[in-house]
């Protein structure tokens, strides 16, 4: 989950066919990671990334991926450092996401995380 108007690292930019706006925008090698497991997952039909949350109370951020599986179903994920996880802004911000999507019906809402042998850099 980052603001709206983040620029804190290089984004990434990858033609995806499942994508809705053809390409991929990602800015770490979670997002990345998992850009590339919805495109090759044969359950999801598109998804897109950097999905503004409009109105919510605490500013303008945007979830990091929202995906349409092939049952009309949507699946919302955050990436997250595992890092980041136990810093209060970040459990802020992603209870702030879990409560936007789930106040619109959806029940698949998630984090992603690295490996655990990626973070402790193994």
């Amino acid at each position: 989950m980052k603001k709206k108007s983040y620029r804190g690292t290089r984004c990434e930019k990858r033609t995806m066919s499942k994508c809705a706006d053809g390409v991929a925008r990602t800015y770490n090698a979670i997002e990345s990671s998992y850009a590339e497991m919805l495109q090759e997952n044969p359950d999801i039909k598109e998804f897109r990334c950097q999905v503004l949350l409009e109105g919510l109370e605490i500013g303008e951020y945007c979830s990091d991926f929202v995906a349409i599986k092939m049952d009309g179903d949507l699946r919302v994920r955050e990436c997250v450092y595992r890092k980041h996880l136990r810093k209060p802004m970040t459990t802020k911000l992603l209870d702030a996401s879990r409560n936007y999507w789930r106040r619109r019906g959806v029940e698949d809402w998630g984090i992603v995380v690295e490996k655990k042998e990626e973070a402790e850099g193994k």
